[in-house]
């Protein structure tokens, strides 16, 4: 039982306390039993008080510093009594930190016997552990940073990664496509080139799109997965395709999603064959993104997508992508046609407000949603012309807009649109600013409770592959997995 004057807890200072005690008990030729029965309590308490298990209260300590013949000061300095000692705090406070116990770590008793040098060895093992957790642990700044850098990569190359489409042309040389849109029975045949076979469950884990099952060549899907089914699969055999690894950080991951989703788009929609497509589209004045969707029977996202890649390198057509969710809220973005899309004082995108008088928030109040909606908005940086549709999916609705400068307009069907708007989303007073005769109104009148998408307060879970827990992936995969034993009998 814990003595009346003592509080069984991990104060911040009880390792350096204890440790203190331990030293100075030691310089005195004390044993543990000796000082023990000096302060009246038992060894075992003692023990725990000295290991930092334990720390005693005020009254507590002055006996034991009483007995010690020192004054109370010199068991709480902050600093170790030298640098061995230190070392073994350090040591014992990180053993016990929770990142540790999430690495199966438990505490041990640090012996004399172990040579300084070791205990330095560990230390830095375990500040590298620590530092490659911070890493791999992406806050929403972090996030932005990471996307901003990737915007910028894709700006210098147009959207555009011949790496990648050589890639996809090799796997379709692979399985003797004939050339066009990418069947469903195509992408079976590329999964078993690579050595996959197709499983559709119902308990695949919630935090997964797919599951690869890499020992058995087991490829596990959603039967509940709605969508393009083709879509579904490319995904999760691209990153088999590109040689990925567990990424080290969010910047990696994104690279890789970023890769993932351009191959499979590359195999949809075949640049061989695309691209003859898309300039005889062009000659005739004619080019449509409705027009790329259906001709490869993709989702609008993916035509607008993989528009982007091929328009700049093969039509000479400088472009930008939005995606914006029904909030208003931008999640994809792409440029390289000037267009002044808001950003933070990082420069990042996604996550800023739309003006509401673009084409992609505008197209939200359109009620013919069978035809596209094409608008001209003139900004503070020239006039753009853009096509939108609206797509529904779990998040919400989201409008897709593709768009390009006014002088580039010719070449698009839609270009005949007497829709047109007036942005000046760069300065305040545009629609992000209310007029003034509305603020004067309701500015002290008004108290909104703010719907704030979770994923802007928090940090973005940690591990290899964000948001995916892991326990549940190896649990399922340990429940489907092929038994050999079962086999045999």
């Amino acid at each position: 039982m814990v003595a009346a004057e003592e509080v069984e807890e991990d104060g911040p200072d009880a390792l350096a306390v204890g440790r203190r005690i331990r030293q100075l008990r030691a310089e005195r030729g004390m044993t543990l039993d000796a000082l023990a029965a000096a302060v009246g309590r038992a060894p075992s308490q003692l023990s725990m008080i000295e290991n930092g298990r334990r720390e005693p209260r005020l009254s507590m300590l002055r006996t034991i510093a009483k007995a010690l013949g020192v004054g109370i000061d010199a068991l709480l300095e902050a600093d170790a009594l030298d640098e061995r000692a230190g070392m073994e705090i350090a040591l014992e406070r990180a053993l016990r930190s929770p990142r540790m116990q999430t690495l199966g770590i438990e505490p041990f008793r640090i012996p004399k016997a172990v040579p300084d040098d070791v205990l330095r060895a560990i230390l830095r093992l375990t500040g590298e552990i620590d530092r490659l957790h911070d890493e791999r642990s992406a806050t929403p700044e972090e996030a932005r940073r990471a996307n901003v850098e990737l915007r910028r990569l894709m700006r210098r190359q147009d959207n555009y990664f011949p790496e990648l489409e050589q890639k996809a042309r090799e796997l379709l040389a692979a399985i003797d496509h004939p050339g066009g849109p990418l069947t469903q029975r195509a992408a079976s045949d590329i999964a078993a080139h690579l050595g996959f076979t197709l499983h559709y469950v119902p308990d695949l884990p919630q935090t997964t799109r797919s599951v690869a099952d890499l020992r058995h060549g087991r490829l596990y899907l959603s039967d509940r997965v709605s969508g393009d089914p083709r879509t579904a699969v490319l995904q999760a055999l691209a990153s088999r395709v590109l040689g990925h690894s567990a990424p080290s950080d969010y910047r990696e991951f994104l690279r890789q999603r970023v890769e993932q989703n351009y191959l499979t788009g590359a195999l949809l929609i075949p640049e061989d064959h695309a691209v003859p497509v898309l300039r005889d589209a062009k000659a005739r004045r004619a080019i449509s993104i409705e027009d790329l969707r259906d001709a490869y029977a993709v989702s609008y996202e993916s035509a607008a997508h993989r528009f982007t890649n091929l328009a700049t390198r093969h039509l000479d057509i400088p472009v930008h992508f939005l995606k914006v969710h029904e909030s208003g809220t931008i999640t994809k973005a792409y440029e390289n046609d000037d267009v002044n899309f808001p950003t933070d004082r990082l420069g990042s995108i996604e996550g800023q407000l739309c003006c509401r008088l673009w084409t992609s928030r505008v197209v939200f109040d359109v009620d013919d949603r069978f035809n596209p909606y094409y608008q001209y908005t003139d900004t503070g940086n020239g006039t753009y012309w853009c096509t939108a549709r609206v797509e529904h999916s779990s998040q919400g609705a989201h409008s897709v807009s593709v768009g390009v400068r006014f002088d580039d307009t010719k070449w698009f069907v839609g270009r005949d649109t007497p829709q047109r708007g007036v942005s000046r989303h760069a300065v305040e007073t545009c629609c992000r600013r209310p007029p003034a005769e509305l603020e004067s109104a309701w500015r002290d009148g008004a108290w909104p409770n703010v719907r704030t998408p979770r994923t802007l307060l928090a940090t973005l879970p940690t591990g290899s592959f964000p948001g995916v827990d892991t326990t549940d992936v190896y649990a399922f995969l340990e429940a489907h997995a092929p038994r050999a034993h079962a086999d045999a009998r």
